[in-house]
């Protein structure tokens, strides 16, 4: 995703001391839980005050004409900093994450894989559930399986992001010729010539932020969704003593893993999810069900009405995410013991109902699920809406939730 010029001198700017204050506020609320001693809460404060000693430096020194040699022991120096913090609590991996974002900026492009690397160490020690270093083999196994996963993402959307800037530079390039041919016209039709380019302006804009949104909530319902599954069956793994069942959630995060690099290769092609590429839309939903059952032990039913019909892959791929985001939050959020996913044939339209019997919220209040990002109700609303579509949610406290998703029947282009 592209990023203006001033969004992104504020985040490397502001960024850092944010995550920095949230980490450290982290730290202080959970030291007890994660078992931190006097020496550590000592050595994390002045950790923490050296970060921000660090980062007040480099913000004076990176407006020089050239901080290479500084924007290099800024990065090695701020790296060592966040592995520091996480040894003493797990949380500053909230600080220490900033390393994904900037490598390519501050490094040469020789080291910048090695920066990447560096922070998913500190990453995966972070999240491994035992700490850094891991206390038990199975502590060992989970920092095993996370660093993959880490190092996996960060050089599939380091290649990724490569290859976007290379395709941005070339469209740089193909809109400077045409706004050198539209000089040219402009001598003749000047005022032609300035309507052209605005409508170009505002067409490449508007293709612009579409794909950032699709994006954006492509990689909110499957690698967020993926990671936090997968953090989860590494902490019941780490927190049980039985082999058999640590191995068990073990193989269910790796599976998760391969599911959510996938799905990263799908998003970012914009391919329709796997579940849809060998089963329609009833047999995708009846899995996604049985398997998020599996996974969060919460029983619940998958109905059909109404005569099955082939679908365009657009319509097919929606209802999915927006079935797979409504569980998620009924699991989550919700609390639920109990859910229901309805799916409707309606001779010109198609519904989606989810229910559960969670503890429910306030509609008028601000949206619980919308603190990480705005990708929970609201995403699903913006997919529905991209094909004409609308979502409902009814629920008000302690009286569950229920989300309705009604939209076009639109059949395939070859009408089978």
């Amino acid at each position: 995703m592209n990023i203006d010029g001033t969004t992104a001198e504020r985040l490397h700017r502001y960024g850092p001391y944010t995550l920095l204050g949230i980490a450290v506020l982290m730290a202080a609320l959970s030291s007890g839980v994660v078992g931190m001693t006097a020496t550590d809460r000592y050595a994390a404060a002045a950790l923490a005050a050296a970060a921000v000693v660090l980062q007040t430096w480099w913000d004076r020194t990176r407006q020089r004409p050239s901080p290479g040699r500084a924007a290099r022991l800024y990065y090695v120096l701020r790296t060592v900093l966040g592995f520091a913090l996480c040894w003493c609590n797990p949380f500053f991996s909230v600080y220490a994450v900033v390393g994904y974002f900037d490598a390519g900026t501050l490094l040469p492009r020789r080291f910048v894989r090695a920066g990447l690397m560096c922070t998913a160490v500190t990453m995966a020690g972070a999240q491994s559930g035992s700490g850094l270093p891991p206390a038990s083999l199975t502590g060992w196994a989970a920092f095993g399986a996370l660093f993959v996963l880490h190092s996996g993402l960060a050089i599939f959307f380091g290649n990724a992001g490569a290859r976007e800037e290379e395709k941005a530079r070339r469209q740089k390039e193909t809109i400077s010729e045409l706004e050198l041919a539209n000089a040219r016209l402009e001598q003749a039709l000047a005022e032609n010539a300035t309507l052209h380019a605005q409508l170009l302006l505002q067409a490449r804009e508007a293709g612009v932020a579409d794909e950032r949104r699709r994006l954006a909530a492509e990689i909110h319902d499957t690698l967020a969704q993926g990671l936090a599954g997968i953090i989860a069956q590494l902490q019941a793994g780490t927190s049980t003593a039985d082999p058999a069942l640590a191995r068990e959630h073990l193989d269910r995060a790796a599976g998760l893993a391969r599911h959510s690099l996938g799905e990263a290769r799908r998003s970012v092609h914009n391919l329709v999810p796997a579940a849809l590429e060998d089963d329609d839309l009833p047999g995708a939903l009846k899995k996604t069900v049985a398997g998020w059952t599996e996974r969060t032990g919460v029983r619940a039913q998958f109905t059909v009405t109404g005569t099955v019909e082939p679908l365009h892959d657009e319509v097919g791929a929606t209802l999915l995410r927006i079935a797979e985001e409504a569980l998620t939050n009924a699991a989550r959020h919700a609390g639920a013991t109990r859910a229901g996913v309805t799916l409707s044939y309606m001779g010109d339209e198609i519904t989606l109902d989810v229910r559960d019997d969670g503890c429910g919220f306030d509609p008028a209040a601000p949206t619980p699920h919308s603190g990480t990002g705005g990708f929970g109700l609201g995403g699903m609303r913006a997919r529905a809406e991209r094909i004409a579509g609308t979502v409902e949610i009814e629920t008000e406290p302690g009286r569950g939730t229920a989300v309705s998703a009604r939209v076009p029947l639109v059949r395939p282009p070859d009408g089978t």
